[in-house]
């Protein structure tokens, strides 16, 4: 049968919809492809370095010891945009280790050429949905640090949906982290800021290392970002939140 047969039949027959819709429905996505030209060098990079530093998204979790070769401090970045931070901290860092997941392919490409020119061994790539990868492909209690830099803050309110950082996956975040692991964000949008401190302050698991229960100053492992430093100079309040995850009984138990 032609769709548009079974889209007419959908139609003269509401009662087929009684128990939810024909289609699935389109999750609401925390980005939109607006990738823009892609240069040469770019391009070359996802061709010639994808396999030294790329990660493709396959079925099942990712065996992190394996992907890196090595078990050793790691750090998830999501949303790196053009990447020059995360290059920058795994070139200081060299004894930690690094994933990165952005969903923009000239970000990744870019990211791949730094990654190439620095000769860092410690940095892997996804490329993918941030929230899906978490879901299928990210183990728990995988990570010392989860950090957010700027998130596409979707200022306009009928947008707020699509912020990457909702209720429902704060949760999904922190069964990410180690215990005693660091969930590190930094906005320059203040209502963005707020809500995310209230959501954080919010869940159990998650002791806020600002002692007055608010933001913190940047921590010296933040590399400053163009984008940041041009918002500084436009006047944007910069704000940074690190939460810790709580070491509960049961994993104290098994340390010990």
């Amino acid at each position: 049968m032609r769709l548009a047969d079974t889209l007419n039949n959908s139609l003269q027959n509401p009662a087929d919809f009684a128990h939810g819709p024909a289609f699935p429905l389109r999750p609401i996505r925390s980005f939109v492809r607006r990738e823009g030209r892609m240069t040469h060098a770019q391009q070359r990079a996802l061709a010639d370095y994808w396999a030294t530093f790329g990660v493709d998204a396959v079925a099942g979790l990712l065996n992190l010891e394996a992907l890196f070769g090595r078990s050793a401090s790691r750090t998830l970045e999501i949303g790196f945009g053009n990447g020059e931070s995360l290059a920058t901290m795994a070139a200081a860092h060299p004894d930690e280790d690094y994933l990165g997941i952005e969903v923009h392919r000239p970000g990744v490409g870019h990211l791949l050429l730094r990654a190439t020119a620095l000769q860092l061994t410690n940095l892997r790539v996804l490329c993918t949905d941030a929230v899906e990868a978490l879901d299928r492909q990210i183990p728990d209690d995988a990570f010392d640090r989860i950090q957010i830099f700027f998130p596409d803050p979707w200022p306009k309110v009928r947008h707020h949906k699509r912020r990457l950082i909702q209720a429902e996956r704060v949760t999904l975040l922190v069964r990410k982290l180690k215990p005693g692991g660091q969930l590190h964000v930094a906005t320059d949008c203040e209502d963005y800021a707020d809500v995310i401190l209230a959501l954080f302050n919010a869940i159990p698991e998650l002791e806020n290392v600002a002692g007055d229960g608010g933001f913190v100053p940047r921590p010296v492992w933040r590399p400053l970002t163009r984008f940041e430093q041009r918002g500084q100079r436009l006047g944007h309040l910069i704000r940074d939140l690190l939460f810790t995850r709580r070491v509960s009984g049961d994993h104290r138990e098994q340390n010990a």
